[in-house]
């Protein structure tokens, strides 16, 4: 019996979160006297939205989604979007263990296998390293608000090529998973 795995191309995309919120403003190096702290402003305003992303680290293909929370409904969209996303082949999300990825109520579609990521791994998944470039690359600043925090995201997002999500996310070793 030939199952549907087996005639699908495999793909390896590694999968995380990150946070964004309106009281990080971007930290940059800065000079000051010695024993001088630098001032940081900064606004007591917790407001916040998640940036879901994948990424093939070996071609650079990605896929991101923003969502309101890391919750299992979010993570179940995100799943239900990346499966459309990439229809024809047969998707392995590599992932940590937060609490929405193990949800047991989880529909996970019939293209994408789960691999989870031993606890306490972070070093493990290459798409930590995007979410350090896209801080990197957002204005600093305070934003006036969450939706153009949000806009300066996408922009960062939508500039990535391929390559250079590539050369962020491969690593070398990816091969073990």
């Amino acid at each position: 019996m030939v199952t549907a795995f087996a005639t699908r191309p495999v793909r390896r995309f590694f999968q995380d979160e990150a946070r964004l919120g309106l009281h990080e403003s971007v930290t940059r190096r800065r000079i000051t006297a010695r024993g001088v702290k630098p001032f940081q402003p900064m606004l007591p305003r917790y407001e916040y939205f998640w940036l879901y992303g994948a990424v093939d680290s070996s071609t650079g293909e990605s896929f991101f989604l923003e969502m309101p929370t890391l919750d299992t409904p979010c993570f179940q969209a995100f799943l239900s979007e990346f499966s459309l996303a990439f229809p024809d082949t047969l998707n392995v999300l590599v992932l940590d263990g937060a609490p929405p990825h193990t949800a047991h109520r989880l529909n996970i579609p019939e293209n994408v296998l789960l691999f989870r990521l031993p606890p306490y791994s972070p070093e493990l998944n290459p798409v930590e390293r995007v979410w350090l470039d896209v801080r990197e690359r957002l204005p600093s600043g305070l934003p006036e608000n969450l939706r153009s925090l949000a806009d300066d995201a996408a922009r960062v997002i939508c500039d990535y090529t391929n390559d250079m999500l590539m050369s962020l996310t491969n690593f070398g070793y990816e091969h073990v998973f």
